[in-house]
């Protein structure tokens, strides 16, 4: 039986993308490179269809790139947009101001991003607690990002499990 595994970070081309999916990859996550290549993107979602997504990292509504060490002017919703018009069928997005805070997630930008696109949208940054992933849900998010909360125990993962699939 295969985990399902997604894999992102340094995504640049279709070479890559198709030897991860060969690798039984189950879906690619294009970062930067969806920003300053989206010719690349379109190619990659006419080939690749679902198996692709896009990642939205934004700091204050606007778009981050190179590891979040660039700041662009683009803003959040224009990109998704953009997006979209190349045949992107999933986004993550990730709030830069709230990765790793153990506060909350910046709730009105994901939901933002929600309304834009209506395409499924995994939530990162800030989550916390299970009520946060249960928001989540409730906005109508497709999934989330929970890393740093199950490292310090501040979420366990059976329980939210049990939670949000009650």
């Amino acid at each position: 039986m295969l985990i399902p595994t997604e894999l992102g970070g340094g995504i640049r081309n279709l070479e890559t993308i198709e030897q991860a999916l060969k690798a039984g990859v189950e879906r690619v996550v294009i970062g930067t490179a969806a920003v300053e290549d989206p010719d690349m993107v379109a190619a990659a979602c006419h080939r690749f269809g679902e198996a692709i997504a896009v990642s939205i990292d934004a700091r204050d509504g606007k778009l981050a790139t190179h590891g979040w060490l660039k700041q662009t002017e683009v803003t959040a919703t224009d990109f998704v947009h953009a997006m979209m018009r190349l045949g992107v069928k999933r986004f993550i997005y990730t709030d830069i101001n709230r990765d790793g805070t153990l506060t909350e997630p910046n709730f009105s930008a994901i939901f933002e991003i929600l309304e834009t696109t209506r395409l499924p949208v995994i939530a990162s940054g800030g989550i916390s607690r299970i009520t946060h992933l249960q928001i989540l849900k409730r906005l109508g998010a497709y999934g989330a990002i929970i890393g740093k909360a199950l490292y310090t125990g501040d979420i366990n993962l059976k329980q939210a499990l049990a939670a949000i699939n009650q």
